[in-house]
């Protein structure tokens, strides 16, 4: 295995250039922030941006963690990529995430500076450190369970292959981890009736909610609904569409990745 590096402060726009280096380099794999990505799949690992303190994900993305980092070698070990990539703020912390993950030794690091300008750098480290904004070289749909309840919002890049080619789109994500200080969200169980509710009035009426019970999981919420149906109505089906209408509804207004939407129909009025 032929293993790279990516080296750059903190905010300098390391995974944001991550995908275009490998690109060019046609490497496969990366390690960024305790993932191990290949293509466009997280394969293995937990991102040091879901820790709540910075101490925290410093440790994650050092694979300090035994369980984090069997996980992750046995999944390399599964998929044996013929080379990776590995991103970090220094020469020392690549050195020692390739020496935990029993890679073999560093044969190329690149360093921010020889890929960027000094406008995009400033341009990152306005985004990181002003709005809180970082970074994860993977489609959105990819992190949804990982990032259940945190801001997280696709980016499309669009890029011209030339005269004879098509144009290229790369999708990348955005999240707002909990140690960038801009503010903790929490969403009440109250906020999550209220939305079903309001489901019943503005787009199914032939449902009433009664009652919205939220149990919260690692990888996001799992609710049971009670509810009447009105007379007349096809009861699985109407059922069956206003599960899909909370599912989707309370995802989209949430930011949280809903596990399960159980429907239980008390009564005909």
């Amino acid at each position: 295995m032929k293993v790279y590096a990516l080296v750059g402060k903190s905010g300098t726009g390391k995974s944001y250039q991550a995908t275009n280096l490998c690109r060019e380099k046609n490497i496969k794999s990366v390690i960024d922030d305790g993932l191990f990505i290949m293509g466009s799949d997280v394969l293995a690992g937990t991102s040091a941006k879901r820790q709540s303190t910075m101490v925290g994900a410093i440790k994650t993305a050092l694979f300090t963690d035994d369980d984090h980092r069997n996980s992750v070698m046995e999944k390399m070990k599964e998929v044996s990529p013929r080379d990776i990539l590995i991103l970090g703020t220094s020469e020392n912390m690549v050195k020692k995430i390739a020496t935990r993950l029993e890679l073999p030794e560093i044969e190329e690091i690149t360093y921010i500076e020889a890929i960027t300008s000094e406008e995009e750098r400033d341009l990152a480290r306005k985004q990181r450190h002003e709005l809180g904004k970082h970074v994860i070289p993977v489609p959105t749909f990819q992190l949804k369970r990982q990032f259940s309840g945190y801001f997280l919002d696709p980016l499309r890049i669009f890029r011209n292959k030339g005269k004879a080619g098509k144009g290229l789109v790369a999708e990348k994500s955005v999240v707002r981890p909990t140690y960038s200080y801009m503010g903790e969200y929490i969403v009440s169980d109250k906020v999550i009736s209220d939305i079903v509710t309001c489901i019943t009035k503005n787009e199914n009426k032939d449902v009433k909610s009664i009652k919205v019970i939220t149990e919260k999981t690692q990888t996001g919420i799992k609710l049971k609904v009670d509810i009447y149906i009105r007379y007349g109505s096809q009861i699985v089906n109407t059922a069956k569409t206003f599960q899909e209408q909370v599912a989707k509804q309370v995802g989209y207004m949430t930011a949280f990745n809903i596990d399960s939407v159980d429907i239980e129909v008390r009564d005909i009025r």
